[in-house]
């Protein structure tokens, strides 16, 4: 997690540093829908190398947005979700979604009239 005097100034700036990149957010997109293995998170993440991912991981786990849960098992499972504060990031994955399925449909209707 974040230091106090590392937290940008800007609320938003602070979202953006948490989950701004593109890998980040796609991890996020699907951890949304339910807890993923990190295997069955690098296929679906087409174009995602495996030390991307495992760093993503690692730094949303440091920063509290994901849990990583170990299962005693042979093999062992683990399985990564949202945190409760992960959880709380909803409403705006939520508004992305909303916003870029506006922003596609617009699109889609500037093409099909050229």
């Amino acid at each position: 997690m974040l230091t106090k005097e590392e937290l940008p100034v800007c609320p938003v700036a602070t979202t953006v540093a948490l989950i701004g990149s593109k890998w980040k957010l796609l991890i996020l997109r699907n951890l949304h829908m339910r807890p993923w293995r990190f295997n069955e998170l690098k296929k679906d993440l087409e174009g995602i190398s495996q030390k991307v991912l495992t760093d993503s991981l690692r730094s949303m786990e440091s920063d509290g947005i994901v849990v990583r849960t170990v299962y005693a098992e042979v093999p062992p499972r683990v399985e990564y979700a949202l945190s409760e504060l992960g959880e709380s990031m909803r409403p705006i994955l939520n508004a992305m979604e909303v916003w870029g399925t506006t922003y596609q449909e617009l699109v889609s209707r500037r093409n099909a009239a050229e």
